[in-house]
């Protein structure tokens, strides 16, 4: 008994409490609605029956019925909608389209940024040109991997710096064309194409029957999540700079380099050149490059040569049958075929020299005295396939040099051309001494060729010379004739001159 009387004093002084704090929340609302000029305030009086809990408003349950009138419906008490700045309001209204739920309405009209769903499409940077970003993604189409310094040299190397080509790098990344593999250790970016960049640069490559990189895809580590496949090693980044340096000093075009180029042996062995450069306005409608660190042995680099000697003397699988025939059984009866019926003229232009696709060995990262070494095993070891040959004749005048079945082969190194740039005196050829500019290094020295024609005594030398008996010489001594005046006395006046007067002298002397 005594517990229960407690138990109810207990309620009795929460009620009354309960009562208290409603009745001076009520008094607070009311004198906020006064402030704010409103009249139909709430009802703060507790009514009888409802137990004390609130105001009418505040209530949720049925009014109960009374003695003087005992029978009322049931009705549901309507809650109205807080009119109080201060409190959020009950039935708040619904907005427009394009307006997220507690945001006030604007006059201005819908705005993209109100939907994060829709992508913005990024506006290009003022800097940045159509013609730029089109060369950037050739450029990296064709070399796959490149430094904003690179790409400067590959497509615009009169600006003075590489900041535009920077600027337009970073305006492809915010399309999504172009992404930064890594950082090197001298803080240059390495940039490559993103899959969507990929197929862009595929469009503009394609047609004009340019061989495309392969694709850098972003692979992660399982485990760590770290990216992988993002070094760039040393002799990718001598390949492009080499080709930037030539293209800087104006031989070959943006459009005519490519890399890693195929050449099929007949044993199906593929030799790849690292760079192939096309350049006729420069006087080099074709060359080929092999870029060298010095981690390949010098008679590797003789075996690349002997390889490149031999694709040169392959015939196409078209090729007459009967000339086919002769050279399989004689293996020397390919120097007697001309080089447009070969295969190498199927895939480059002639070169416009004697001789066969001319060939350089580029040396980057390494010491003269390497350099030095290396040459002098390629000049020893790699005669028979760079070295000009005798014409087959027995007559002791014809001592000229057969250019035609060599390779001119060139040595350089990539300190040198970015010291003094690719058209200066940088280039050496083997079998000669000093250095010399590539079109000079190239070409044929007229005198090897027609010294023994003319020589110091001049047109009275051949006189009263005769051709000897023999039956085999004649041919031979004819073909020198033709290959010399057509060919190696070229611009020296032996077409037509006194060099060709006199050999044909020889040849058509009687006995």
């Amino acid at each position: 008994m005594r517990r229960t009387a407690i138990r109810q004093s207990s309620v009795r002084f929460t009620q009354s409490s309960v009562r208290q704090d409603t009745v001076d929340h009520d008094a607070v609302t009311a004198e906020r609605f006064s402030k704010i000029g409103v009249t139909n305030s709430p009802r703060t009086t507790p009514v009888e029956g409802d137990g004390g809990i609130g105001p009418p408003h505040l209530q949720e349950h049925p009014v109960a019925s009374t003695a003087d009138d005992p029978e009322q419906p049931l009705v549901q008490a309507r809650r109205p909608p807080s009119v109080d700045p201060s409190i959020t309001p009950s039935a708040p209204r619904r907005q427009g389209p394009g307006v997220s739920a507690g945001q006030t309405r604007r006059k201005g009209g819908r705005r993209r940024s109100d939907n994060p769903h829709v992508q913005r499409s990024p506006k290009h940077r003022r800097t940045s040109t159509e013609p730029r970003r089109r060369e950037l993604l050739q450029a990296l189409g064709i070399f796959q991997r490149a430094t904003p310094d690179q790409l400067w040299k590959l497509t615009r190397p009169d600006n003075q710096h590489d900041r535009l080509v920077r600027d337009n790098l970073l305006d492809l990344e915010e399309h999504q064309l172009v992404r930064i593999e890594t950082v090197r250790e001298d803080q240059r970016q390495v940039w490559v194409l993103t899959k969507r960049g990929h197929g862009e640069a595929k469009k503009l490559l394609e047609p004009k029957g340019i061989r495309i990189s392969v694709l850098r895809e972003e692979k992660f580590d399982a485990v760590t999540g770290k990216l992988l496949g993002t070094s760039y090693d040393d002799h990718a980044a001598a390949v492009t700079s080499t080709a930037a340096e030539l293209h800087r000093a104006g031989i070959g075009h943006q459009l005519g380099f490519q890399t890693e180029i195929g050449h099929r042996l007949g044993n199906s062995f593929v030799q790849r050149a690292d760079l192939v450069v096309r350049a006729p306005e420069a006087k080099v409608p074709v060359m080929l490059l092999e870029i060298d660190r010095r981690t390949e042995d010098a008679h590797d680099l003789v075996q690349k040569l002997r390889r490149y000697w031999e694709w040169g003397r392959l015939l196409p699988k078209d090729a007459d049958k009967q000339i086919a025939d002769r050279v399989r059984s004689r293996p020397d009866a390919i120097g007697h075929v001309d080089h447009e019926q070969r295969l190498w003229r199927r895939f480059y232009p002639p070169t416009g020299r004697e001789g066969l696709v001319p060939l350089a060995f580029v040396f980057a990262d390494t010491t003269e005295a390497k350099v030095d070494n290396t040459v002098a095993v390629l000049e020893e070891t790699g005669r028979r396939y760079w070295a000009p040959r005798r014409y087959e004749t027995y007559h002791r005048g014809i001592t000229a040099k057969d250019y035609g079945q060599a390779v001119p082969v060139v040595v350089t190194t990539l300190e040198q051309l970015t010291e003094h740039g690719a058209d200066a005196a940088v280039w050496r050829r083997l079998g000669r001494t000093g250095e010399q500019k590539l079109t000079a290094a190239l070409d044929i020295p007229v005198k090897s060729a027609c010294r023994d024609f003319r020589g110091p005594a001049g047109p009275d030398r051949w006189a009263g010379v005769r051709a000897p008996k023999v039956p085999s010489p004649r041919g031979s001594v004819r073909r020198a004739v033709t290959r010399l005046s057509g060919t190696a006395c070229a611009g020296s006046g032996s077409r037509s001159g006194a060099g060709s007067r006199e050999v044909r002298g020889v040849l058509d002397s009687p006995g």
